[in-house]
């Protein structure tokens, strides 16, 4: 699978198959981390009206990318398999301008790679739109941290944030040097 997934720029109309994505790998990498009630109401529509307007908002700071799966078929649609979305800091007073702001990969399509290639698309993207340092931040409890310090991610930082009425803990892992990792990795 993992040659075989094109990472590129999502288009307005992948926005349910955004949601989809991001809906499912919600319910299973967070249950027991946040609050119940919200992954339950979490719902495929009301996600794919959110990314439909980030998407049709065309920032030219920030991006959204996809991992499009070959179809399965003669004549069947490519699919969405992961996302992940970009751009400035977010108002962190760390001292990196870049943020990945979500990186998911449907859960039957995972350890296959795509993470990775979408996290070298992210800070491809960054970089080129004169980013040269990045952070992320995850919640300190979710075990993809791992993921991002594989990925040679530093733990920089910590904080409580409000999420659904609990008050939640996060890590931020930092790349001080995006050239760096991108001469690394071939990216």
């Amino acid at each position: 699978m993992q040659t075989t997934v094109r990472i590129r720029r999502a288009r307005a109309n992948e926005a349910s198959a955004i949601a989809r994505v991001h809906v499912e790998t919600w319910r299973a990498a967070y249950a027991g981390l946040v609050p119940d009630d919200y992954l339950v109401r979490m719902t495929e529509n009301g996600q794919a009206f959110t990314w439909r307007k980030t998407l049709l908002r065309k920032q030219p700071d920030s991006a959204v990318l996809v991992a499009e799966a070959p179809p399965a078929g003669q004549g069947a649609p490519h699919t969405v398999v992961g996302f992940g979305s970009c751009g400035p800091n977010r108002g962190s007073k760390l001292a990196y301008n870049g943020e990945v702001y979500t990186l998911y990969v449907a859960q039957d399509w995972q350890g296959h790679g795509i993470g990775r290639k979408l996290l070298g698309g992210l800070f491809r993207t960054l970089y080129d739109q004169g980013y040269r340092d990045c952070i992320i931040w995850v919640l300190a409890a979710n075990p993809a941290r791992f993921f991002y310090e594989r990925m040679g991610g530093q733990r920089i930082a910590e904080r409580g944030q409000e999420f659904a009425g609990e008050v939640l803990e996060e890590a931020a892992y930092g790349w001080p040097d995006l050239e760096d990792w991108l001469r690394q990795t071939g990216g």
